[in-house]
């Protein structure tokens, strides 16, 4: 009786554990490339709206964002530090993705914020599209990983120099970024 006990607690334990056929087989790893996407939604009084998807590549991960509804001319484009975009004016944000602690700059500047993805250029319709590949964005799970965090689109040019974000003004669009099907 004690060895029927003893294995009925040991099998509790193991499916507690939870040992099992399929967990000791090795984790597939995700095929593809690892993609992420941001859908932006207008803040308060504002009519922006887009998308931006990340894709890692061998070198970097590609930032390609479609967006309308902008005034004609540029507007800064980050990504800030949380995944909140719940406050009427996006301020639920936080501040430009830093992990780093660097100063503000430019995209292709090596010292600057992570979240630093410099501008986006409506043309006279509202429209803007913007693909480059990034050196400092990172979609693994290390420090400099933007998935959880959100993208913002400002009503200003980021003139990619004034402390501590690029005197860009109000946020027009925000939307969390969210790990995407390969």
């Amino acid at each position: 009786m004690n060895f029927f006990r003893a294995s009925f607690i040991a099998l509790i334990f193991l499916l507690a554990a939870g040992f099992s056929a399929q967990s000791q087989t090795p984790a597939e790893k995700p095929a593809g490339p690892l993609k992420a996407i941001a859908v932006l939604h207008p803040t308060a009084g504002s009519k922006v709206s887009g998308t931006v998807t990340f894709t890692e590549e061998a070198d970097g991960v590609k930032v390609r964002a479609e967006i309308t509804g902008l005034t004609p001319g540029n507007h800064g484009f980050h990504v800030h530090e949380f995944g909140d975009c719940s406050a009427a004016d996006a301020s639920s944000a936080g501040a430009h993705f830093n992990p780093t602690h660097k100063p503000h700059a430019g995209p292709d500047t090596p010292e600057r914020h992570v979240g630093d993805m410099g501008n986006v250029q409506a043309d006279a319709s509202g429209k803007a599209t913007l693909e480059y590949v990034d050196h400092q964005i990172s979609l693994t799970n290390d420090e400099r990983s933007v998935i959880g965090r959100s993208v913002v689109v400002h009503a200003k040019a980021d003139d990619l120099k004034s402390q501590p974000s690029g005197d860009s003004g109000a946020r027009v669009a925000c939307g969390v970024i969210g790990r995407a099907k390969s």
